[in-house]
């Protein structure tokens, strides 16, 4: 799959900052790592987030937890959380 904000990547030398991850078999760290890639493509630090997690932008895996964040995104009207969850899902 293609990645997403490629200009805001180029470089590699994205900002590297805590992202409150779970331990990696804990049974939320997909649900928190898709909302640690939605909430670091909105301040432009998608690669240092992909570093973070292990995923990458779109992986298939993570589309549940994404589609819950858009829906309560829609409820909330956070359009540009609507925005980026709707481009991680394509």
């Amino acid at each position: 799959m293609s990645r997403a904000f490629v200009n805001e990547d180029a470089g590699g030398n994205a900002p590297r900052r805590g992202y409150g991850l779970p331990d990696r078999d804990d049974p939320g760290y997909d649900a928190a790592a898709a909302a640690a890639l939605l909430e670091a493509a909105r301040a432009g630090e998608t690669e240092s987030a992909e570093l973070a997690t292990g995923y990458y932008w779109g992986e298939p895996k993570l589309h549940t937890h994404v589609r819950r964040i858009r829906d309560r995104a829609i409820r909330e009207g956070d359009d540009r959380l609507e925005q980026l969850a709707t481009r991680f899902l394509r």
